[in-house]
């Protein structure tokens, strides 16, 4: 019996991530966490995204961790959406978990 799908699932976004198409967005990650474990979102590499996302997708951190389940980006986060986390003032404010999950960097301490 193959499970592995059942564990892990991979989500791929639009290019435009802004609040037109939030609840589509919103929408689909919550049906991925039903039966999943482990959730993986996939960006276009120039990604579009505006406050509205970066809010979508912290609530859907916390909702994952508050579960039990496993939300990650499949790269880090880069162009247009990098330069959206810092204007909005994410970046400064990132905690080690937050390294982890926007940059994929692990802080040793």
């Amino acid at each position: 019996m193959d499970t592995q799908a059942q564990y892990c699932e991979s989500i791929s976004l639009p290019e435009v991530l802004s609040i037109r198409n939030a609840s589509e967005v919103y929408s689909n990650i919550i049906d991925r966490f039903r039966g999943n474990n482990n959730i993986t979102l996939s960006l276009p590499e120039n990604a579009e995204a505006d406050l509205s996302f970066l809010q979508l997708i912290e609530a859907a951190r916390r909702q994952a961790k508050a579960e039990g389940k496993t939300f990650t980006l499949s790269a880090p986060a880069s162009g247009p959406l990098l330069k959206v986390l810092e204007r909005a003032g994410f970046t400064e404010a990132f905690d080690e978990e937050d390294k982890k999950f926007w940059l994929h960097k692990e802080v040793t301490l």
